[in-house]
């Protein structure tokens, strides 16, 4: 029994339902793209891990990315003596960087200091608030997450891959509540948690940040259709000027599509060799 997805020429491209606004951001774009003549529809998953199979399977052309999505979708294709590649990314998604955050008063000094205490992370499968800072805690000190210290989860929405800020809420509140010694987000959460009331100004220190390290991509394989090419090329012309365009472009978080890159993964490879995958 054969399924179709969409109709033959159609570009479909898969994204994960992290969040009701992703319905509004891709009919938004199915609007844009058809007005500059390209067909395109997308469908949505639950998780990452279904998406990159579906992607493997070619029911999709193109699929939107968490960075460990990518790594998996590289990887997979790899296996299977293909390739994969990053064409586009937000110019919000390079060179982030992630947070070990104290209590202002706390005695914590330095990341050694971590050693027999309570981290705070996010979802297991988060890049920014589980795996790079605690890849990087044991990198730096030569403590074993889970093993030196301990690891508090906070496992909200499981398979978004921390496509979301629940469960570094949560960590930042344990840390704030006295059940964690230390938390980990990302460092762009740090100032939004203070805006929004979460924590007070003042009663958190930074400890540690992380390196510099990319999010999410446009990911493609070999054999994707030609009309790829005009995909990326609608994406890298879209203007925040462009009234029809700005509040898509704000409900995605970003100001300008730029060219995909990888080297911005290294970080989050590690921590998956540490981890496993």
């Amino acid at each position: 029994m054969s399924i179709t997805y969409a109709p033959k020429g159609t570009l479909v491209m898969g994204a994960v339902a992290y969040d009701p606004k992703v319905v509004t951001i891709w009919d938004g774009f199915i609007a844009y793209f058809a007005k500059h003549g390209l067909d395109f529809d997308y469908v949505l998953y639950s998780n990452y891990e279904r998406q990159v199979d579906a992607h493997l399977a070619g029911e999709i052309d193109v699929a939107w990315n968490s960075p460990l999505a990518w790594l998996q979708a590289e990887r997979a294709a790899n296996a299977a003596g293909r390739t994969a590649q990053a064409i586009a990314m937000r110019d919000t998604d390079r060179d982030l960087t992630s947070l070990v955050v104290v209590a202002d008063d706390s005695p914590i000094a330095s990341l050694a200091d971590l050693a027999g205490k309570r981290v705070a992370v996010g979802a297991k499968d988060s890049p920014q608030a589980t795996l790079i800072p605690l890849h990087d805690i044991g990198t730096q000190t030569g403590l074993e997450p889970y093993k030196d210290f301990e690891v508090l989860p906070f496992d909200v929405l499981v398979g978004k891959h921390g496509d979301h800020i629940g469960g570094e809420r949560d960590a930042i509140r344990a840390l704030v509540a006295g059940e964690a010694d230390a938390a980990c987000i990302l460092d762009g959460n740090h100032l939004a948690f203070s805006t929004e009331g979460t924590i007070r100004a003042g009663q958190t220190r930074v400890l540690h940040q992380t390196g510099a390290y990319d999010h999410c991509n446009f990911t493609i394989l070999d054999g994707a259709p030609p009309t790829i090419d005009r995909f990326r090329e609608l994406l890298l012309s879209m203007s925040y000027d462009d009234p029809e365009v700005r509040p898509l472009l704000d409900l995605e978080g970003l100001k300008v599509w730029e060219d995909g890159r990888t080297e911005g993964y290294a970080l989050l490879a590690g921590a998956m060799e540490r981890f496993g995958w």
